[in-house]
């Protein structure tokens, strides 16, 4: 039976709970690792061993065996089962935290963090959310995800220092292994498995694809600004709750602080976000937004030793933050062909992890070396290379990914069925993928003619 692709649809109930049920692994997953970003350099100190340099390693190097082990794990899922790749992620990161809540070294602790960081499941989860949902609906699926991550670290930021005030950073390690355990639970029995599975170029990386996307100089700015911006935090974060507690706020409270300035700063972005997108903007309140942490820190590195300059410079930095994090996978989006899309944000994701790698070592190092303000003006140097990266970037062009399946399509009439798309107004770019069965879209959602786009589909299919 022939089944018409109708781009106007709602998700179906299976692709909505798919969809769900993997957000929700995120999720459970990022809890844990974003809990610890606020109190482990409070609590580290305790431990035998603890320098600031390894502080600061213990924070990030799940960064460095997350980012080196993302891409084996997303490629060998497309050979073996997800399901089975997925759960030996889920029991690496319990066995992480395991070993880290019942460490009393900080050697322990670092091993916990590696250990939890090579449970690097994202790519293959996102390979799954590919497999359980049609082409027309796979865009929507992703952001649902992106959305979940961003909710999960302001939740995780909140929760991070009630649960230490009360039972130290071993309660978040064993915390975060119960969550992992209901992970797990819900991979068996909630997620519905996948009649087949295939690499799908708009969620997967393709080794092969892999120097088309090296040789992109905007993707490798969008890179370089998202390595950059998790440097940033990760540094940011060896000091900043050292210095709420020395400005008087006890490490319990400190949810206080991080609850209203998250909020708050997600509030005012929004504006920001419609004009960038809506109003075709994006590279103004890009650069602005760049600016606005490099200003964040200069504004820390000069007054961080009262609790109001804290608050403040926390403000504008997560002013900055949110919206860099709302806007730089969408620049990825738009910037990346459809057909490399997941080979772009295979290698922007890579970058992700290595800033926070190095952010976390190179802050302590600096904290131990120097003091806490100039982690500050470290965080403000390379934010300002940046700024100056992002100076020179081209303007985004305004188009979305549109996915069309043409398995129902004949061979011989793909030719013409291409033509009849492309002649569609508001379709930018067609790219087939004959062995996948997919044509891969840029669209201009503000000019495309739904009705003949529809039409076309509806024409084709079975033909």
């Amino acid at each position: 039976m022939t089944h018409v692709q109708d781009i106007t649809s709602s998700m179906s109930s299976m692709e909505r709970r798919a969809t769900l049920s993997l957000s929700s692994i995120y999720v459970l997953r990022m809890l844990g690792l974003f809990m610890i970003l606020p109190v482990l350099s409070l609590f580290a100190e305790s431990l035998e061993g603890a320098t600031p340099l390894l502080i600061g390693l213990a924070i990030s190097v799940y960064g460095l065996t997350q980012a080196l082990l993302q891409i084996p794990f997303g490629l060998m899922s497309d050979h073996f089962e997800r399901k089975k790749i997925i759960i030996i992620g889920l029991l690496l990161f319990i066995a992480g935290s395991v070993v880290a809540a019942l460490s009393t070294t900080i050697y322990g602790v670092l091993i916990g963090r590696a250990l939890q960081g090579s449970g690097a499941i994202a790519a293959t989860i996102m390979a799954m959310v590919a497999d359980l949902t049609q082409e027309v609906h796979r865009t929507k699926a992703m952001a649902m995800i992106g959305a979940s991550i961003g909710i999960s670290f302001g939740v995780a930021m909140t929760l991070g220092p009630i649960i230490a005030g009360f039972s130290g950073i071993q309660g978040i390690f064993w915390l975060t292994a119960v969550l992992s355990f209901l992970a797990i639970f819900v991979v068996l029995f909630v997620v519905p498995n996948p009649e087949h599975s295939k690499v799908h170029r708009d969620a997967e990386l393709v080794p092969s694809q892999f120097s088309n996307v090296l040789k992109n100089k905007d993707l490798l700015r969008l890179d370089y600004g998202i390595f950059i911006l998790h440097l940033v935090l990760t540094a940011s974060f060896i000091i900043v709750p050292l210095l709420l507690r020395d400005a008087g706020l006890i490490a319990k409270d400190h949810w206080m602080v991080y609850l209203p300035v998250l909020i708050t700063s997600m509030a005012v972005i929004i504006p920001f976000v419609i004009i960038a997108e809506k109003k075709r903007k994006m590279k103004v309140v890009f650069i602005g937004a760049v600016a606005t942490v490099f200003i964040a820190h200069i504004g820390l590195y000069l007054f961080n030793s009262t609790l109001v300059t804290l608050i403040a410079g926390l403000w504008v930095f997560f002013c900055g933050f949110n919206l860099l994090e709302a806007t730089l996978p969408s620049l990825v989006s738009k910037v990346a062909p459809g057909d490399l899309k997941g080979t772009a944000m295979g290698a922007y994701s890579s970058s992700q992890f290595m800033g926070a790698f190095i952010g976390g070592t190179t802050g302590g190092w600096v904290y131990g070396e120097w003091g806490a303000q100039y982690v500050f003006l470290f965080c403000a140097g390379a934010a300002a290379t940046w700024l100056l990266v992002a100076l020179f970037m081209n303007s985004p062009q305004y188009f979305a990914n549109l996915l069309v399946s043409t398995e129902d399509i004949a061979q011989h009439n793909l030719d013409a069925f291409i033509a009849d798309i492309i002649s569609v107004k508001g379709v930018e770019n067609a790219t087939l993928q004959a062995s996948e069965q997919v044509v891969y879209l840029k669209v201009d959602n503000t000019v495309l003619d739904k009705d003949k786009f529809q039409y076309v589909l509806g024409q084709w299919s079975g033909a």
